[in-house]
């Protein structure tokens, strides 16, 4: 099954010192996200499946399998969700054009 991520519209987002710093406005909790996270999070468009957003953005630059990265992704993706910052779908979400 196909995962899509799509950036919550109730978030403030900003890069502050070379790291991401996402704010959830539904429970004001702060998220500092690393290199690999961030890079996920500027690639969730909804239009594109978190497995290619791994094979592209991780895998290519990061040494890593994909297998791991995938799972790492997906798990670090549903943790966002769960404080609504990202949106997941198995099919892409038409909403965050």
């Amino acid at each position: 099954m196909s995962m899509y991520i799509a950036k919550s519209r109730s978030i403030a987002a900003r890069v502050l010192d070379g790291e991401m710093v996402i704010m959830s406005v539904s429970d004001s909790m702060l998220f500092t996200l690393n290199e690999v996270a961030t890079e996920i999070w500027q690639a969730a468009d909804g239009r594109t499946p978190l497995s290619q957003i791994v094979e592209d953005k991780i895998c290519a630059k990061f040494e890593t399998s994909p297998e791991t990265a995938y799972e790492d992704a997906e798990n670090l993706c549903r943790g966002l969700a769960e404080h609504g910052v990202l949106v997941i779908s198995d099919q892409p979400i038409e909403s965050a054009r």
